[in-house]
């Protein structure tokens, strides 16, 4: 990927595995290529449906790499008040977990970039480079993403967006190398067998998954338990977090995560 034709490069950063392997690839490419245009990484804060440390840990990877750092939540209120409000959870056929708290705010920030572009005296559309930490291999859904494509809707007048994946064919052996290469942290959450930094309850999730999540989380998982008693509306139609608590107080340990389809 040639990155001199673009005046920004946005790296969304949500710092995973996948994201914290990206920002290391595309810093090589950078390198590499000596590009001297703008290089953003934005985190999207999700509040308390977050892994704790999450957007430190989010800021101290973009800083090793020389990165500037932004930050960007929905301002109605983080994912938790967003399910009260709505009365229900998000799910395959309303993904505004994505919708609402990511993609509706990573648009802010690139129409900040092409504010900036054009009060710095640039006549012509600011051509951004928006990359995304993917992989074909997470999922059938995701396999079936272009690794690279025009971006029509996040494009105007005043900015041309392109969308890439830079690790998309990448395997998870492959991400876990070059993180131990780079020196650079990863969440602990990994250690602690969660195959993925996603909010730390996803509706996508095993339920292995979130036992796992809910031992290590148990005053998030009985905010959460409220939550689905109060605007009474279970997790995902097959599963409830009142169901996970009452198996974690039963003693029950959290099985194998084979599977997460997102």
């Amino acid at each position: 990927m040639r990155l001199s034709p673009y005046g920004a490069v946005l790296l969304n950063s949500s710092a995973g595995k996948d994201s914290q392997a990206m920002l290391d690839y595309v810093h090589s490419l950078i390198t590499t290529q000596g590009y001297k245009g703008r290089v953003v990484v934005v985190h999207c804060d999700l509040g308390r449906a977050e892994w704790a440390g999450t957007r430190e840990l989010a800021e101290e990877q973009a800083k090793h790499y020389g990165f500037e750092f932004i930050v960007v939540s929905r301002p109605q209120g983080d994912l938790l008040d967003q399910i009260e409000a709505r009365g229900m959870f998000p799910s395959s056929n309303a993904r505004y977990c994505t919708s609402d708290q990511k993609t509706g705010q990573v648009a802010k920030v690139l129409t900040q970039l092409a504010k900036e572009h054009l009060e710095a005296g640039n006549t012509e559309p600011v051509r951004i480079l928006n990359c995304l930490g993917l992989r074909s291999a997470e999922s059938s859904a995701r396999a079936k993403r272009p690794e690279f494509r025009f971006d029509k809707r996040a494009s105007n007048s005043k900015r041309h967006v392109d969308t890439w994946l830079p690790i998309f064919n990448w395997s998870k052996d492959e991400v876990w190398a070059a993180i131990k290469k780079s020196g650079v942290r990863h969440h602990r959450a990994y250690d602690l067998g969660m195959p993925r930094l996603s909010c730390v309850f996803c509706v996508f999730a095993p339920k292995s998954a979130l036992m796992l999540a809910g031992k290590h989380n148990p005053e998030l998982l009985a905010q959460y338990v409220e939550l689905e008693e109060k605007i009474d509306h279970k997790f995902t139609m097959k599963l409830s977090l009142a169901d996970v608590a009452e198996a974690l107080a039963n003693g029950e340990e959290p099985g194998p995560i084979n599977t997460w389809e997102m």
